[in-house]
């Protein structure tokens, strides 16, 4: 019996064994093509010729599913071809499909900052705001250092508050010299925004912790200031020193400003 199953032990071995080949080698070649589309569409994508570029890094794509670097290039290339703000079919086409590609790599690779970061800039862009919150607040635990991501928060909690008050103060008919806060409204505005401006306070403070010269997150500071002022109901010695906080900072962003144009003419002679 052993003489007579070792032929086909044999055979079921060298067949197992060709198929093993069989495939490395269409893997190997794969990702051989792959990685040449990828060059010929980063020629493209530094010669400012997206629509060739994306094709490229397509056609990797559907060579090598598996190729991250594959996804994240389409990603960006198709990013570059949206256009914040419109509003077109096409162009929400354009960010649907990149966040699909960046989704992608997230799917091969949970942790992949740029992907997160990718995803949740165009969420920003398209209004998805706490869906791009979640996402900074995601790259904060990769990359906790990192100033912009926290600026980033700071960013979408004060147009959370600003855009609803706003609205409320116009159809109130109060004037943007008047205090919304003795109007009995205030406090409906308190309760929807406190939370909301507690916490764009605390990020923007950290991003300029980590980043001491950040006149971005500084000019942020005088506007959530400034959103508190006007929840403040009742207490115009609140509202007054918020203002005076707001002032603050707003006179920080100014040197700061003032001092890096100031080392930009430097560098210039």
């Amino acid at each position: 019996m052993f003489r007579m199953e070792e032929p086909v032990n044999l055979r079921t071995s060298f067949l197992t064994s060709g198929v093993f080949l069989v495939c490395f080698t269409m893997c190997v070649r794969a990702q051989s093509a792959s990685e040449n589309e990828l060059k010929l569409g980063t020629q493209a994508y530094k010669a400012a010729k997206y629509e060739e570029a994306i094709r490229h890094f397509e056609r990797a794509v559907v060579d090598d599913p598996f190729n991250i670097r594959a996804h994240l290039y389409l990603a960006t290339a198709l990013s570059q071809q949206y256009i914040p703000g419109a509003e077109t079919p096409e162009n929400k086409l354009l960010g649907d499909a990149a966040i699909l590609q960046y989704r992608s790599v997230l799917g091969l690779d949970p942790n992949n900052l740029n992907a997160i970061k990718g995803i949740a800039y165009l969420k920003l862009q398209m209004k998805d705001l706490d869906e791009a919150k979640d996402l900074y607040r995601r790259a904060t635990k990769l990359a906790p250092d990192d100033a912009e991501f926290y600026y980033s928060i700071g960013v979408i909690d004060w147009t959370q508050t600003y855009q609803p008050r706003m609205e409320l103060r116009a159809n109130l008919g109060v004037r943007p010299d008047q205090a919304l806060i003795r109007r009995a409204e205030c406090w409906d505005v308190r309760r929807a925004n406190e939370g909301l401006v507690a916490d764009g306070i605390d990020v923007l403070k950290t991003a300029i912790e980590k980043r001491p010269n950040y006149d971005d997150a500084m000019a942020y500071m005088n506007l959530m200031y400034r959103e508190r002022a006007d929840i403040q109901c009742g207490d115009p010695e609140a509202r007054a020193a918020d203002l005076k906080t707001a002032d603050a900072w707003l006179d920080v962003t100014m040197g700061e400003k003032r001092n890096k144009a100031a080392k930009e003419l430097v560098k210039e002679e």
